[in-house]
């Protein structure tokens, strides 16, 4: 195994689109203040652009890589679904298997059963119809806005169920 000395702080940043740019720096400059503010060393920030559903992305590929070669002290990152949208739980095995620590800075609160499966049907939707339509189509706009508004719906129909 590696000694700390030569294992990496990994701040981990994921946007899904290029429209989303600015808030993957706004999301690194968090990530880089908590590190410095931990006075960690070592520190390799990865940055993405890619789906939550896709695990083809490179920074993800080479995260993975580093975890697997015993490199990664820490992983840090926002939010739990910044790294995968679905199997971000194996990815936190992992690295539990090779003594990686991960740091999650805004842990979720627990949302209920209904909001989660919106939201998980929701990103399936918008990465499929943004291959079969096209990312910039007004098609896929509108029902991307349509769709935006299913979770509001469910947690309204649950509050006045409460």
């Amino acid at each position: 195994f590696n000694t700390p000395e030569n294992r990496f702080t990994i701040p981990y940043g994921r946007v899904s689109s290029h429209d989303q740019k600015p808030d993957l720096d706004h999301q690194m400059d968090v990530l880089m203040a908590h590190c410095k503010s931990e006075k960690w060393d070592n520190i390799e920030p990865i940055r993405d652009l890619g789906s939550g559903l896709n695990y083809k992305k490179k920074g993800l590929q080479r995260l993975i890589a580093l975890i697997l070669d015993d490199r990664v002290e820490r992983l840090v990152i926002t939010h739990k679904d910044r790294l995968l949208r679905f199997g971000s739980e194996l990815i936190f095995t992992l690295c539990e298997q090779m003594g990686t620590q991960v740091v999650i800075l805004n842990p979720r609160e627990e949302a209920s059963f209904e909001e989660d499966l919106a939201t998980d049907v929701l990103e399936i939707i918008t990465v499929f119809s943004a291959r079969l339509y096209g990312s910039r189509s007004r098609k896929n706009l509108k029902i991307m806005q349509k769709l935006h508004e299913i979770p509001q719906e469910i947690s309204s129909d649950s509050d006045e169920k409460l």
